[in-house]
């Protein structure tokens, strides 16, 4: 039996697909190469906007067009938030959200032998619902591994719809984490990225705190390098800053929560902190980490209902007074099932196409700012993907992608390199 995945959505949905893709692999289902028919098709699906859950329905359709007689599975997000709507979908035999993953092995198999022509298993989730344990997820095609510790989220943003898909925090347990780490280690990886829905509400459920796994984490053997995804700057308290300075093996880049640069827009957004308040936690990293080089990534939105074009200039300017290396940019997508779906003073498609594109053009020239900066340092990088028998791609510890030449090399190995002029998409960098 062979099985496809499709997936879509955030670095943590990657993650859970890998883990999938293991499940199915455990109990004898292979995995179809690119283009080869399957017997099992699965969507993992992601609901943030609108045209996500077009994707999941689109690619349901063609897999089920082209393969009749295969067993078509829609999970993730999108059933977790919208249950009926996704229900509905008659090109999908099998309907599972994000609560109930451990069963689809035994639904997809109710489906096979015929005992049902069709399985809706979406399990709501609950206030006081344990963190899903998943198998460790596969990486034979990446050079750094990601490892979930948190699922779900207790804020309310005007336009997220993410707290009803992922349900309320749960936070990993600690032994699980340090198995699964040292299991990475033993496997070769050098570098791990520590991931969650809500990454700073870990522990908050059994006591713990993201301080206190992070600092176990900084001691396993074998882990050189350990990244963090998305953090709220609003949870981040002066002491959390000192003891994440404390970390040896931290690489000083921090993917540090915006959505706007203007207080007003934050406010209709219900994000619960200041513009003002966001650079004081940029200064307070950078003052602890000092003198060591640390970078800042984020994302942005564009034309929020409400937004003025004095609020998206003054969101540009943040951006540029900031200094970040990557500013990831959206427009505004209207999220039915979110309070800001209904908010008045919507802003037409082409407006807010054209404010991303401007905020684009600012943030790479940031961009190009911040790694023209750079230029001289020498630093370690991780070898990622072979560009040629000796050069490859790679980043720095403050995630600068460069360009190297390293005969001898090989992808997951660290090198030391000095980094070279910026070429708009990487840096040169050469082997110290």
């Amino acid at each position: 039996m062979r099985v496809s995945f499709y997936t879509l959505g955030c670095k943590v949905n990657q993650n859970e697909t890998g883990a999938l893709q293991r499940l199915f692999e455990q109990n004898g289902y292979l995995l179809a190469a690119p283009g080869e028919s399957a017997d099992v098709y699965v969507v993992n699906s992601c609901t943030v906007t609108n045209f996500g859950d077009q994707k999941s329905r689109k690619w349901l359709r063609r897999a089920k067009r082209e393969n009749p007689g295969a067993v078509t599975v829609l999970t993730g997000c999108y059933p977790q938030a919208f249950p009926e709507e996704a229900a509905a979908i008659a090109e999908a035999d099998v309907v599972t959200g994000t609560g109930s993953r451990h069963r689809i092995l035994a639904d997809v198999a109710k489906v096979l032998d015929g005992t049902e022509p069709r399985v809706v298993d979406i399990q709501p989730h609950a206030k006081g619902e344990k963190f899903e344990e998943l198998p460790l997820e596969k990486f034979e095609d990446h050079t750094r591994a990601f490892i979930k510790i948190e699922d779900g989220c207790d804020r309310r943003c005007a336009y997220c719809v993410i707290p009803r898909a992922r349900g309320p925090v749960r936070s990993r347990d600690e032994a699980s984490i340090l198995a699964e780490l040292h299991a990475l280690a033993a496997a070769g990886y050098k570098e791990v990225v520590v991931s969650g829905i809500s990454l700073p509400s870990y522990g908050k459920d059994n006591g713990s705190c993201l301080l206190d796994i992070l600092e176990k984490i900084d001691t396993v053997p074998g882990i050189e390098r350990v990244r963090l995804g998305s953090l709220d700057p609003d949870m981040l308290k002066p002491s959390d800053i000192q003891r994440l300075a404390g970390l040896s093996r931290l690489c000083p880049q921090f993917h540090l929560s915006l959505q706007s640069g203007c207080t007003a827009t934050l406010r209709r957004m219900r994000r619960p902190y200041t513009a003002e308040q966001y650079a004081r936690v940029v200064e307070d990293l950078r003052a602890a980490f000092a003198p060591r080089l640390i970078s800042f990534t984020t994302d942005v939105i564009v034309g929020f209902p409400g937004e003025t074009e004095q609020d998206f200039l003054q969101s540009m300017a943040f951006v540029e007074q900031i200094g970040f290396l990557k500013v990831h940019v959206f427009p505004y997508s209207r999220r039915s099932g979110t309070p800001a779906a209904d908010f008045p003073d919507q802003l037409t498609e082409q407006e807010k196409a054209a404010r991303s594109h401007r905020m684009t053009a600012a943030a790479e020239a940031v961009r190009a700012r911040v790694a023209a900066g750079m230029q001289g340092v020498t630093a370690p990088v991780l070898l990622e993907t072979a560009l040629s028998a000796t050069t490859f791609t790679a980043y720095t510890p403050q995630y600068l992608p460069v360009a190297v030449q390293a005969p001898g090399h090989s992808c997951g190995e660290i090198v030391q390199v000095t980094i070279g002029e910026w070429d708009g998409n990487r840096a040169k960098a050469t082997l110290v």
